[in-house]
């Protein structure tokens, strides 16, 4: 019924090549939770499952949703929901093991025929929301109203029946759920081979893969930072066609979805799955925009002057500070200092993480034909998360590890609600995964031995916040460019060239220059393909923490457990409801002035420091 939605890490330099086991055995998962072997009968006997019980569900349900009281439509969801779990527990499967060798043929021919059947199988289902659509809002109200445990499912409803607007009739949205493993699904697959197979030669003979090139971005030496974002621009642009055609093929499939649909605008579907409204969304935009010259660009020119350079190049972007230490984060290291970070908040935080270090839950070397960047995939309620990094030893991947644990902890509590209620949308997705983040830097800028290096941890979380509000706001920009664009005709890789470069200069700022190629690093980002208009959610979520956090650090005595219960919640609340709590209100335009402050103040004491 759904393919592992796989978040990609907000760092775009964030792996680089080392000698095996330079930071300790790195774990790898273990699947079996899910499955032992593609060839295991288990698979088989869950793929049967599937079938069986979407015909049994259509035989019994279809035509007659009107027909049913409240008992009968809490059945109907609770068969539903079962279908849901067997089902996602295969695709999760398949696409886990998928994105550890994405070069392997038989690992995507698995895959590409496990979603083929789940999609025929699933095709008798598409009755089900058509159905609960129609039903008029007063007659829904009112079994709600007489069965406690059925409206325990009302956020499910109300989610479904956003989208009643934009409904296609019952044949037209049978097609489009067949139709959907040999469309999206299948460019998306196409761009993760291309990006997986792609080599580098920025040192010489040696060839390299996206993560080792992109990482040394963040090398001492100036030389290989240039090699490598030049080489990146030759291997992008040789390959720019391709990843044009897919670009143009997706936001024209997107634009004719939504045209039928009557969508009003491209971002309309991400904002319904997002279950928030436009309004706030072009809030945290407008807010971001209008804070360009006090967050990146002022930062950026203290980073100049830092390097003694007289104008950056985009290779710079990423540089360590000339005082930063260089040296390789051990995988131990790394897992206690996260660890710690998460105890010292509450120490059930950090037993909820320990697992993913002991258990096969984590994927962490890089390797081959391995996807790039990292996500958490929560798989399925009766499991558990898994986690994939690309750990190679820096800073930052210490702070990947944070984020992602975040999510998984984040995935564990929500567990709870059940399949349907668990699935929590990407702008309070990220909430746990940044606040892990920032437990985990304030408990290193806690331990700082000295000004020096408490002022290279302000700057790299200062970066980092930059990555994950200024450039992702750029990044949903341009987006917004391409669909606009790309609803006028076909754009040749020039068009997406030039969209992309009219987001840099604005939100970089003029302490930067862009180097010849520069234009076509666009290409490698996987949000555009897999998850359109995704990357707001990382603003919001920085936003929505930096709020938060400095409603912990004002002392309330409940905030935990507060916290906890909002991760509990999963999906079964709106933003709203989850915000109360805390006295946070995020369809207020000031909140967003509040978390863009901390990082302001955070570039205060930066300058302070050249004093």
């Amino acid at each position: 019924m759904r393919a592992p939605s796989l978040p990609f890490p907000v760092c775009d330099a964030n792996a680089e090549a080392a000698a095996p086991g330079a930071f300790g055995d790195l774990p790898e998962w273990d699947l079996t939770d899910l499955y032992t072997a593609p060839d295991a009968p288990e698979v088989a006997r869950d793929l049967a499952r599937v079938e069986e019980a979407c015909k049994a569900f259509a035989a019994r349900y279809e035509g007659k949703l009107a027909e049913l009281d409240s008992e009968g439509l809490l059945g109907c969801v609770r068969a539903y929901e079962e279908i849901d779990l067997v089902a996602g527990r295969l695709m999760s499967y398949a696409g886990l093991r998928y994105y550890q060798l994405t070069t392997d043929p038989e690992r995507a021919q698995f895959l590409q025929n496990l979603q083929e059947k789940v999609t025929d199988y699933t095709n008798p289902l598409v009755f089900f929301t058509l159905e609960l659509n129609r039903l008029p809002d007063e007659t829904l109200d009112a079994l709600i109203a007489a069965n406690a445990d059925l409206a325990r499912y009302r956020p499910v409803f109300e989610r479904l029946r956003a989208m009643r607007p934009y409904q296609l009739s019952d044949e037209l949205e049978k097609f489009l759920h067949d139709q959907s493993s040999v469309g999206a699904a299948s460019w998306n697959k196409l761009f993760d081979e291309t990006i997986a197979g792609l080599t580098f030669t920025p040192e010489g003979e040696e060839e390299m893969s996206l993560e080792a090139t992109l990482n040394l971005l963040t090398e001492q030496d100036r030389g290989k930072r240039e090699a490598a974002a030049r080489e990146l621009a030759r291997v992008f642009g040789e390959n720019v066609k391709l990843f044009s055609r897919v670009h143009n093929t997706l936001a024209k499939e997107k634009e004719i979805e939504d045209r039928w649909r009557k969508m009003p605008t491209p971002q309309t579907g991400r904002h319904l799955a997002n279950h928030v409204e436009p309004e706030v969304v072009e809030a945290l935009r407008d807010a971001v925009v209008a804070a360009y010259p006090r967050l990146s660009h002022r930062y950026y020119e203290l980073k100049r002057k830092w390097l003694g350079l007289d104008v950056l190049e985009v290779w710079d972007r990423n540089a360590p500070l000339p005082m930063d230490e260089t040296r390789l984060i051990g995988w131990d290291e790394a897992r206690d200092t996260v660890l710690d970070a998460y105890a010292g908040f509450d120490p059930e935080m950090a037993s909820l993480a320990a697992p993913f270090f002991d258990k096969g839950w984590i994927d962490a070397g890089v390797k081959p034909g391995k996807a790039p960047g990292a996500f958490a995939h929560p798989t399925v309620t009766d499991v558990h998360p898994y986690v994939m990094l690309n750990y190679l030893g820096k800073p930052r991947d210490v702070m990947t590890l944070a984020h992602e644990l975040g999510h998984g902890v984040h995935q564990v509590l929500a567990a709870g609600q059940g399949e349907l209620l668990s699935q929590t949308p990407l702008t309070l997705a990220e909430t746990a995964s940044v606040f892990g983040e920032m437990l985990t830097f304030r408990k290193l800028l806690a331990t700082a031995k000295d000004d020096a290096q408490r002022k290279v941890l302000l700057a790299g979380k200062v970066e980092d916040m930059i990555n994950t509000v200024v450039r992702q706001i750029a990044f949903y920009d341009f987006e917004c460019k391409l669909h606009a664009a790309r609803r006028g005709g076909e754009l040749t890789p020039d068009d997406i060239n030039a969209l992309w470069m009219s987001v840099q200069a604005e939100s970089l700022g003029p302490a930067f220059n862009f180097m010849d190629g520069y234009e076509t690093f666009w290409a490698y980002v996987p949000h555009f393909v897999h998850s359109p208009f995704y990357v707001y959610a990382y603003a919001f979520g920085d936003g929505l923490v930096n709020a938060l956090y400095a409603v912990y650090e004002e002392g309330d005595a409940d905030f935990q457990a507060k916290y906890f219960e909002m991760l509990k919640a999963g999906g079964s609340k709106h933003h709203k409801a989850l915000l109360a709590p805390f006295g946070l209100d995020a369809s207020d335009p000031k909140f967003w002035d509040k978390g863009l402050s901390m990082i302001s103040g955070m570039i205060d004491e930066l300058e302070a420091m050249e004093d």
